[in-house]
C-alpha cells in the first residue's frame, strides 16, 4: 500500500503530496504523524506549503494547516497552489515582507494562524499574520497590517486616525479594506473575490488622497517604511 502522505522539502518550504482517494478523516491523521515523525528534520523553520495530489474540500485545507503546526515546529508563511509561476510569485513576495519586517523590527506583533469563523484581531502597533484572514474575519491595527497567506476578510490599518500606514499580503483578495479614515472602494459583486483577477502579492496605501494598490516589488514607495 503506497504512503498516503508523501512530504518533498524545497529550498522555500515542503511538498504535501496527498492520497487522493483515503477518506479525509484518516488522512488529517496520516498528515499529523507524517509531520511529528519528520519534526526533528524540519526542525524550527519558516516554510511555504504546497498541498498537491488532491483537490481539498472548503475548510478541509484549514485543518491539514492546524494538524501540521501541532505536530511540527514548522511557521507556515503560506500556503500556495503547485504553479510555478505562482511559487516564484509567493517566494519573491515573501522575501519582500521579511525585508520590511526587519527594516520595522521592534514595532510589530505577530499571530500565527488562520482567522476563521467570524474572528477578529485587535492591537496596538503592527501585527504580522502568519496565516491566512478568511472571509468574515477582521483585522484591525493601529498600524501596519501583513498578512503572509491570504488575505480575505476584512483590514484596517492606521486605526489611530493616520494615513501613513499601509495593509500588504501574499494574496490580496478582501472583502473591505481601510487605512486611516479613508476606505477602498470595490464592486459590490466583486467582494471576496480577487480585486483585479489577479489575486496576486500586493500592498495597499494612500496617495494623493485615496487607497492605491500596487505589487509587491523593490520598487515600493520608500514613504511606506519610514
Amino acid at each position: 500500500m503506497k504512503d498516503p502522505v508523501i512530504l518533498k522539502s524545497y529550498p522555500d518550504g515542503i511538498a504535501v503530496r496527498l492520497d487522493d482517494r483515503m477518506e479525509f478523516p484518516f488522512l488529517l491523521r496520516a498528515v499529523a504523524e507524517k509531520f511529528r515523525e519528520s519534526s526533528r528534520f524540519f526542525g524550527e523553520s519558516e516554510a511555504v506549503i504546497c498541498f498537491e495530489g488532491r483537490c481539498l474540500q472548503p475548510g478541509q485545507e484549514d485543518l491539514l494547516v492546524e494538524a501540521i503546526r501541532e505536530n511540527s515546529r514548522i511557521r507556515i508563511l503560506c500556503i500556495i497552489g503547485k504553479d510555478r509561476t505562482k511559487e516564484e510569485t509567493f517566494r519573491q513576495a515573501g522575501q519582500e515582507c521579511r525585508k520590511t519586517l526587519e527594516q520595522r523590527r521592534g514595532y510589530e506583533k505577530f499571530y500565527r494562524g488562520t482567522l476563521q469563523g467570524g474572528q477578529i484581531l485587535e492591537t496596538e502597533g503592527s501585527i504580522v499574520i502568519l496565516g491566512d484572514v478568511n472571509p468574515g474575519c477582521s483585522v484591525i491595527s493601529t498600524k501596519d497590517i501583513i498578512v503572509l497567506g491570504k488575505l480575505l476578510g476584512s483590514a484596517y490599518a492606521g486605526g489611530s486616525g493616520c494615513r501613513a500606514h499601509f495593509i500588504a499580503a501574499l494574496e490580496m483578495a478582501p472583502q473591505k479594506l481601510k487605512i486611516g479614515d479613508f476606505n477602498y472602494k470595490t464592486k459590490e459583486k466583486g467582494r471576496g473575490r480577487r480585486l483585479d483577477g489577479s489575486g496576486d502579492s500586493r500592498i495597499a496605501f494612500v496617495r494623493n488622497g485615496e487607497i492605491q494598490m500596487q505589487a509587491i516589488t523593490k520598487e515600493l514607495p520608500a514613504e511606506l517604511f519610514f
